[in-house]
């Protein structure tokens, strides 16, 4: 049997020391909570159930996926922003994180209150039109509304991006047109194929089975490059150059992530997210896979905070309380 001295318990005591603080350093010490603050279904949420399982393996602990959806995802974000800064509590967000700032008077800053760990998704927009809608490429459209009455051309509308892509659109190219609000693009749809409302930017998965029926025309995309399923149709910066306007998933946590924390992140969910498996399952929804650096993915939302921002202002929308 050993005997401890206590000459030989002085020396190890420095040792367990260094041991018990690297143990309580140690990251993550529990299961890492992903706070999707949507509804369950949509590209965030699927994105984050794909990843949860390989994120879990590489890091040892159980990843749950929480929705917490209300206020078009101010309520699941603001507990985002609120959570302590160990890593422990993530979120993935879309598009609405910047442009929520043109609608809402936030309970959060959207820059400061976060860590941007990396973005996940990228899916562009259609601009379609019935049928039977005279003009059929974006350059048509802008002449047509040029002879039309002011805001005689009128476009559906679903809030946030949707919202104002073609907001964006009308000042880029010098037009006038009027919104019609709808509740979501399944009210929209019934109305846009009968001619009722004029145009409408939705989601490629949300409008392909309408395009690709017939019932519906796409006139433009919104990407940077043409969409895979749509390789025909011209993106709107061939009209309109430098124009984009997708939606995205990404990843982010409280302010002030420790950087060995973040940089740890980083690395298990963009090696989950390229996964061929994961990139398939995207393709499959229209969404292509895209990752970023933090200081990437920090710069693009403060450029699409800038930009969305300056688009509401310009159209005369004013924040309102969240709720």
């Amino acid at each position: 049997m050993m005997t401890i001295t206590r000459r030989s318990a002085l020396a190890v005591a420095p040792a367990l020391g260094f041991a018990s603080r690297a143990g309580a350093q140690t990251f993550p010490t529990r299961p890492i909570r992903i706070i999707v603050p949507y509804t369950p279904g949509g590209v965030s949420d699927i994105t984050a159930r794909l990843i949860a399982d390989p994120m879990a393996s590489a890091l040892g602990v159980p990843v749950p996926v929480e929705n917490r959806a209300g206020a078009d995802g101010v309520i699941g974000t603001d507990a985002i922003a609120k959570s302590p800064a160990d890593g422990q509590t993530l979120g993935l967000v879309s598009v609405a994180h910047p442009v929520n700032a043109a609608f809402y008077r936030l309970p959060f800053d959207t820059m400061r209150d976060f860590s941007f760990i990396t973005l996940t998704t990228r899916t562009p927009l259609v601009l379609c039109a019935a049928r039977g809608f005279a003009p059929s490429t974006p350059a048509e459209l802008v002449e047509h509304a040029k002879r039309q009455p002011s805001g005689h051309v009128t476009f559906a509308g679903t809030g946030g991006v949707v919202r104002l892509a073609p907001v964006l659109f009308a000042q880029r190219a010098g037009i006038e047109m009027t919104y019609v609000p709808y509740r979501g693009s399944t009210q929209a749809h019934p109305d846009l194929i009968a001619g009722r409302v004029d145009i409408m930017f939705d989601t490629v998965p949300a409008a392909l089975t309408h395009i690709q029926s017939g019932a519906l025309k796409a006139l433009a995309t919104t990407g940077a490059a043409r969409a895979p399923q749509l390789p025909d149709v011209p993106t709107l910066a061939e009209t309109l150059p430098g124009f984009e306007a997708s939606t995205w998933g990404m990843v982010i946590g409280p302010a002030n992530l420790p950087a060995t924390v973040l940089n740890r992140l980083h690395a298990e969910i963009t090696a989950a997210v390229r996964r061929p498996d994961i990139v398939e399952r995207h393709r499959q929804l229209g969404a292509e896979v895209v990752t970023s650096n933090p200081d990437e993915t920090r710069s693009f939302v403060q450029a699409e905070l800038e930009k969305w921002g300056a688009a509401a202002r310009a159209a005369g929308i004013q924040p309102q309380n969240a709720g």
